[in-house]
């Protein structure tokens, strides 16, 4: 029998890129599938899924037992705003593993929920770790159309702004235009702080998303993809920024050629 290893996932394309990578390396793949998040039809591509709410950790930690699970991947976003409607009703092993947290930041919760199962004997690896380097792009112009003077000048004065950010836990992402701040990235997520900065700005404006200057990799990892892509067409921007071989980008290729098609710079930078 081959290994087994365990994913929890949420909402997006990337548990579905991860599942099929994990499954090419060869090792049996059972899934936590989050009701509400996940995309049912990604229980098809896993040799055992199970359905939780979210909150429901001690089902997690069960599930994964009786399956032999001692590694997993945590993959996918969840929709932040419904933590703040009442939904979730935190079971006895998740009030255990956020009982501990200094405040309710991403990182601090999800880093309590880590540790949590590591101390069942679940470690949770790097959300990257299966990944090919075609996700994890480096360093460099991936569009037909390069940065002009200003947008370079706003790429520079956002990238410090959401270094702070990502250190402050507030989000990853900022939107630019003429060395203004337009829109900071919070709970509402990439997408909406896009739109919200377009709006404000009346289009031509960058975005800049980067890993936290202390990123873990085994969650809340920098991603983009076509949603992101939508949103930027819909906002009128004219460049995104993103952390050279620490952000996943999502069906590269049609990522690029949609870009290109909208005549929008896509660039990887440096730290």
């Amino acid at each position: 029998m081959h290994e087994t290893l365990g994913i929890i996932t949420g909402n997006g394309k990337l548990p579905e890129l991860i599942l099929k990578e994990v499954k090419k390396s060869g090792y049996r793949v059972v899934l936590c599938a989050i009701q509400g998040e996940t995309d049912p039809t990604i229980s098809s591509l896993a040799d055992k899924t199970e359905w939780i709410r979210l909150g429901q950790l001690g089902r997690v930690i069960k599930f994964f037992e009786a399956e032999g699970v001692r590694e997993a991947i945590m993959a996918g976003k969840i929709t932040k705003t419904n933590l703040f409607r009442g939904d979730v009703r935190p079971d006895l092993e998740m009030i255990k593993a956020i009982g501990r947290v200094k405040n309710h930041s991403d990182d601090s919760l999800l880093g309590g929920i880590v540790d949590h199962l590591g101390s069942r004997g679940i470690q949770i690896l790097d959300t990257t770790r299966l990944l090919s380097q075609e996700t994890l792009p480096q360093k460099g112009v991936l569009t037909a159309r390069k940065p002009s003077k200003r947008e370079i000048e706003d790429i520079e004065f956002g990238w410090h702004l959401a270094k702070e950010m990502g250190r402050l836990d507030i989000g990853q992402t900022v939107v630019i235009k003429n060395k203004a701040v337009l829109a900071v990235e919070a709970v509402e997520g990439t997408d909406e702080a896009i739109l919200r900065g377009g709006a404000l700005g009346a289009g031509d404006v960058v975005v800049v998303k980067v890993s936290k200057p202390k990123q873990d990799m085994r969650f809340d990892v920098p991603t983009i993809g076509l949603g992101t892509l939508a949103a930027m067409i819909r906002a009128r921007a004219c460049a995104l920024a993103f952390e050279a071989g620490k952000t996943i980008v999502l069906e590269r290729r049609r990522f690029i050629e949609k870009a290109n098609r909208h005549k929008i710079t896509v660039l990887g930078k440096g730290g």
